[in-house]
C-alpha cells in the first residue's frame, strides 16, 4: 500500500476511533430497529463494527463504490447528495451521524446549512469535528498551521507540513484543501447545534482534540 496521510492518520488515531464508537453506542443507544444516516461517511467505517441498527445510509457528494455482497452481515446503502441541502423529509431518520465532515464543507455559511440540515432530518444526532483549539492540525499533521492566514497556509503547506512532504500536492490541490477546511471552535459548535450536548475529547487529558454534538433520543 502506498504511503499517504490518510493511512498514517488511520494508524495514529485507530484507538481513538474505537473508543469513540464505544461512546456512540453508550450515549445514543442505537436500536436494532433504527435507520441511520451517515453524512459524509463510507461503508468501510461501519463494516469494521457489528451493525448496531437496521439500516445505514451513507451520503457523499461523489458516488461511493460499494458492493453489498462484500458485507452480507450489514445493511448499507450508498447515496449521492450534498449534506448542506438534504432531500430527505424532516425527522425521517432515527439517527443522524457525521464524523469529521462539517469542517470540510467550506465557509461558515455552509457549515450553518450542514448543521441545520442534519438537525432537520434526524431525531437523534452524533456530529464530531476536530477542535480548532488543538495545536496540531489533524489534516496536515502539523502544529499551528491552522492559526495562520489562509494565504500563508497555501504558501507553506507543501514544504512545511507532513502531508505536503508525503503527497506533494499541486497548486490546485493546495488551494482546494485550504479553502474547504475550516476547523471549528467550541463556541461555534455550540452555535451550530444549540439543541445538543457538546462533548469534548481531549489529548493528554487537557488539550481539546475534537468536539461531538449529541442529541439523544426523545
Amino acid at each position: 500500500m502506498s504511503l499517504n496521510v490518510h493511512s498514517i492518520y488511520d494508524q495514529i488515531f485507530k484507538l481513538w476511533r474505537k473508543r469513540r464508537f464505544g461512546l456512540f453506542l453508550r450515549l445514543l443507544r442505537p436500536s436494532p430497529s433504527d435507520i441511520l444516516l451517515d453524512v459524509g461517511g463510507n461503508p468501510g467505517f461501519w463494516t469494521a463494527h457489528p451493525q448496531p441498527v437496521q439500516r445505514i445510509d451513507t451520503l457523499n457528494v461523489y458516488e461511493t463504490p460499494w458492493s453489498p455482497e462484500n458485507a452480507p452481515n450489514h445493511n448499507i446503502r450508498t447515496l449521492t447528495g450534498d449534506g448542506c441541502s438534504l432531500t430527505m423529509p424532516a425527522r425521517s431518520y432515527d439517527i443522524g451521524f457525521s464524523n469529521s465532515v462539517i469542517e470540510h464543507v467550506g465557509s461558515w455559511e455552509r457549515q450553518l446549512q450542514f448543521a441545520s440540515e442534519i438537525r432537520r432530518v434526524a431525531k437523534a444526532l452524533w456530529v464530531q469535528t476536530p477542535a480548532f483549539e488543538c495545536p496540531i492540525e489533524p489534516h496536515y499533521l502539523t502544529p499551528f498551521i491552522h492559526y495562520l492566514p489562509r494565504s500563508l497556509q497555501k504558501k507553506i503547506l507543501r514544504w512545511a507540513t507532513l502531508r505536503g512532504w508525503i503527497e506533494r500536492p499541486n497548486r490546485q490541490q493546495i488551494d482546494f484543501m485550504v479553502e474547504t477546511t475550516r476547523l471549528l471552535r467550541k463556541s461555534e459548535v455550540r452555535r451550530l447545534f444549540p439543541d445538543c450536548e457538546i462533548i469534548t475529547e481531549h489529548l493528554l487529558w487537557v488539550i481539546p482534540k475534537s468536539y461531538i454534538a449529541i442529541r439523544r433520543k426523545g
